[in-house]
């Protein structure tokens, strides 16, 4: 599909109550207010389309940029391309779309470690992000990568701008989740922070207890590889720690 046709396409599939709601969610006032459900379905159609998903972003609309991060083909997107698109995020849905496209870029790792120490809110949220999303079972973090942002997690995340206090928070659960040997520390860092205030804004959304949270999940181990391959189930964290472009942001 061509960017004019596509386009069309999110305009005609918005609608004016979407916008409204999405608007409560940080959303520019150049939205169309299309539906995850329907940016999906046309995501499945367009499939991987890295120049279609750079003229969807540099339009500047809010579900173009969220459709652009779905279609996009993180094996071909430079560190410098990552950096100039992680810049311009400024809500905290495409911070999270963005996420699972930078999650499945073999520059995961190192980008997630120079985002976690930005000053902006949202570069940072999508580095603590990717820590979830890299703390899945045969993830590229390793156990003791984890148990030291355990310790900065501890440390700083009351301190923490806004939407980044709920992407610690919820790289804790994953952490905690995903990783046995890991388990019982993260839960006492759990009881160490407390709950984590988080505000998000007109909206239902909340930041879970991630005391209570780990404590009602087991962690996660992975399954016995075989010849094919191994497969690894997970607890959700809020932030979709599989590695998909295609799944809801938010």
């Amino acid at each position: 599909m061509k960017l004019p046709d596509v386009l069309r396409t999110l305009r005609s599939k918005g609608t004016a109550q979407n916008r409204k709601v999405y608007s409560r969610h940080g959303y520019p006032a150049d939205s169309y207010g299309v539906s995850f459900g329907e940016l999906r379905k046309l995501a499945r159609t367009i499939g991987s389309d890295q120049e279609l998903a750079r003229g969807l972003w540099k339009t500047g609309n809010g579900d173009a940029r969220v459709l652009a991060a779905m279609v996009a083909e993180p094996d071909t997107m430079s560190t410098t391309e990552l950096d100039a698109w992680v810049r311009e995020i400024r809500f905290y849905v495409l911070a999270d779309a963005f996420s699972q496209l930078a999650a499945r870029s073999p520059l995961a790792r190192r980008k997630s470690q120079a985002w976690r120490k930005s000053r902006s809110d949202h570069v940072s949220q999508v580095g603590w992000n990717l820590v979830g999303m890299l703390a899945v079972p045969d993830g590229e973090l390793r156990d003791d990568d984890l148990a030291a942002l355990l310790d900065e997690i501890e440390r700083g995340i009351h301190a923490a701008p806004n939407r980044t206090r709920h992407a610690m928070n919820m790289a804790l659960c994953a952490i905690g989740g995903y990783r046995p040997a890991l388990h019982e520390r993260a839960l006492a860092v759990a009881r160490a922070i407390g709950q984590v205030e988080v505000d998000h804004g007109e909206t239902g959304c909340k930041t879970p207890d991630a005391y209570t949270y780990m404590q009602k999940k087991k962690p996660q181990r992975p399954k016995k590889k075989t010849g094919k391959g191994s497969s690894a189930g997970g607890a959700g964290t809020g932030s979709s720690a599989k590695k998909s472009g295609k799944g809801k942001a938010g």
